[in-house]
């Protein structure tokens, strides 16, 4: 490969916002829509195709992957050093398993669809929160709920395997309240 197609794929990586870590200021949303106008683009896409505002998707990825593209849950470990898998296929700024990343492809049609692209991981997020919605009418601002359906899934929030995990009572809180947080940003800024 010559000098210059290996300048311009570095470039062309770079442009593309491949390989992004995590915003600068994770904390505050007007930050983080300056220094990525593309996810706002994609999120406003999301609210307006599935009806989860922009500041529910935002607080959700924060809390599954810390904006991270390739996030993934820690390893498994036999007798404490030998690598054993992982605890979940949860990957992606969204954090989705395999199989409901499977379902979400096959029900959109998106099957090129990737848990890496931001674009995607909002479209992901907004269409399981739409069924959330729709199957046990969580209304769509609700984060708090949004939250504990997104992680215990939608058999599990039925079932309210949530309510004998405080840990995970107070981690949705604190969605809530990010959400919250962001929605005040966001009514600030441009």
């Amino acid at each position: 490969m010559s000098r210059y197609a290996l300048v311009f794929l570095v470039v062309l990586t770079a442009c593309s916002g491949a390989g992004q870590g995590p915003p600068r200021n994770a904390e505050n949303a007007c930050a983080i829509k300056s220094e990525r106008p593309a996810w706002f683009k994609a999120m406003y896409r999301t609210e307006k195709r599935w009806g989860v505002p922009v500041e529910v998707q935002l607080a959700t990825m924060y809390q599954e992957s810390s904006f991270r593209p390739k996030a993934r849950t820690p390893r498994k470990y036999f007798l404490g050093f030998i690598p054993a898998g992982r605890i979940s296929s949860a990957y992606g700024y969204a954090q989705a398993i395999d199989g409901t990343w499977d379902w979400y492809r096959q029900d959109t049609g998106r099957r090129s669809a990737k848990r890496h692209k931001f674009h995607d991981a909002s479209d992901f997020m907004g269409w399981y929160m739409n069924i959330t919605t729709t199957k046990h009418g969580v209304h769509p601002d609700d984060a708090y709920s949004h939250y504990l359906a997104y992680h215990e899934g939608h058999g599990g929030y039925s079932r309210g395997t949530y309510r004998s995990k405080a840990w995970l009572q107070n981690t949705a809180a604190r969605v809530q309240a990010r959400a919250g947080r962001y929605r005040e940003q966001l009514r600030s800024c441009s």
